[in-house]
């Protein structure tokens, strides 16, 4: 019973239009209510304690990093690197994007910045070169969802408080499948584009290339920095964040010197507003992550699902369904925050890994930042590249279809996330 009180609170609110931290809220209190439990002061102490985490302090520093890394002209030099390696392909620009979205996955890991930067910058020149714009979308929309898996991740950090998970695991072990996720998008995109008569650009000479080369140098040290730093243990998640945006400040201001002191406000308060968004969101659900535990919800899901227990494969084939199913409604953050709490018990008690299970889980959720209705990244890429979000949908489909097989194979082969995480650790 109480996980009806559960869910019918919960998407009811979310289906009259409540925004999702105060639905979680008004969940966690009819919870409360239902229990017998209701006092303000456990809402208010849950919200406090829950944001204040010192490993949640990487999130507003990653999320200036990646607005330093827009103004400053970071994400513009990775773009002009891609196009001189691979724009004379036919199809180049579309290898551009995904090339691009994977470096600037490894800058920022927000999938709606990295989207909203390549869509900017490619649309037009795809547009002009004759693309399938509605196909281009969709492309960048697909290739932006590689930013929460490959590290540094918002996403990660969100589950890692969530589930009390390994951060830094999570972080290692994001690295194979978001390349496969890439990898994936490549064949995607040469099969579906293969007969588009388009305009190829020039190919560039090698002294062009090096120039390319070493104008993007600075952009592309940044991962290097951050993740090979967190890899041998020089400084945490946390302080990579931190390290992240002094060092977008500091290209952005003083070697390409496209920020400049003026622009520095409207980029701070731009971070400030989307991390006030998502802390919030955090402190909300952690109130109710707190009573899903209290009433034993774990429990009796578990009590449910108990003959997966020892069928781990089949167990988190059922999931992965089950958070694509609820993610076509959800954003990445509440979904993570709503049911982290609830399978993790169930993962543990099944013998899965549990950062295999957090890089399958967070992959999930980011495949439906680009499924329809919700489709949050759909939303900022129709935004940004002015097509009609019935147009993105259409011109997504092939690569939404390319991300989920890339699921299905990490859930049939695990070793391809827990081999090379061990050696990573």
């Amino acid at each position: 019973m109480t996980i009806g009180v559960f869910l019918v609170t919960l998407f009811g609110t979310l289906a009259f239009g409540v925004p999702v931290a105060f639905a979680l809220m008004f969940c966690g209190i009819v919870l409360m209510g239902y229990m017998g439990i209701f006092n303000t002061q456990i809402v208010a102490q849950n919200m406090i304690s829950g944001a204040n985490t010192f490993t949640l302090l990487a999130i507003p520093f990653f999320l200036l990093a990646g607005e330093l890394m827009n103004a400053g002209g970071l994400s513009k030099r990775i773009v002009g690197f891609a196009v001189a390696c691979v724009g004379h392909i036919r199809g180049g620009l579309g290898l551009v994007a995904i090339f691009a979205a994977v470096i600037m996955a490894s800058l920022s890991g927000s999938a709606a910045a990295d989207s909203a930067a390549l869509a900017a910058i490619l649309i037009p020149m795809m547009r002009d070169a004759g693309y399938n714009v509605p196909r281009a979308s969709g492309l960048m929309a697909a290739g932006g969802v590689i930013a929460p898996v490959i590290p540094p991740s918002i996403a990660f950090i969100i589950f890692g408080v969530a589930a009390n998970v390994s951060i830094t695991g999570l972080f290692m072990g994001g690295i194979v499948p978001g390349l496969m996720m890439a990898t994936a998008l490549i064949a995607m995109w040469t099969f579906v584009a293969r007969k588009e008569k388009v305009k190829t650009l020039p190919r560039q000479s090698g002294k062009a290339r090096g120039r390319a080369a070493f104008d993007a140098i600075w952009a592309l040290f940044m991962p290097v920095i951050i993740l090979g730093g967190i890899r041998f243990g020089i400084f945490t998640p946390t302080e990579a964040a931190v390290i992240a945006a002094v060092y977008a400040l500091f290209v952005g201001m003083f070697i390409y010197r496209e920020l400049k002191i003026r622009d520095l406000y409207g980029v701070c308060v731009t971070a400030a507003k989307t991390t006030s968004i998502v802390l919030f969101l955090v402190a909300s659900a952690l109130v109710t992550s707190w009573l899903i535990t209290r009433a034993n919800i774990p429990a009796e899901i578990g009590g449910l699902i108990q003959p997966l227990i020892d069928r781990p494969r089949l167990l988190m084939l059922v999931i992965v369904l089950l958070v694509l199913v609820i993610g076509t409604v959800l954003d990445l953050a509440p979904t993570i925050l709503i049911l982290s709490p609830v399978l993790m018990p169930l993962v543990r008690e099944a013998g899965i890994d549990p950062v295999y299970f957090g890089v399958i889980f967070v992959m999930t959720t980011c495949v439906g930042l680009i499924t329809p209705p919700v489709g949050v990244v759909l939303n900022v890429v129709s935004g940004v590249a002015r097509v009609p979000l019935g147009q993105v949908i259409y011109g997504v489909a092939p690569f939404l279809l390319s991300q989920v097989i890339v699921l299905m194979i990490l859930i049939a082969f695990p070793q391809i996330v827990l081999v090379p995480l061990e050696f990573l650790r």
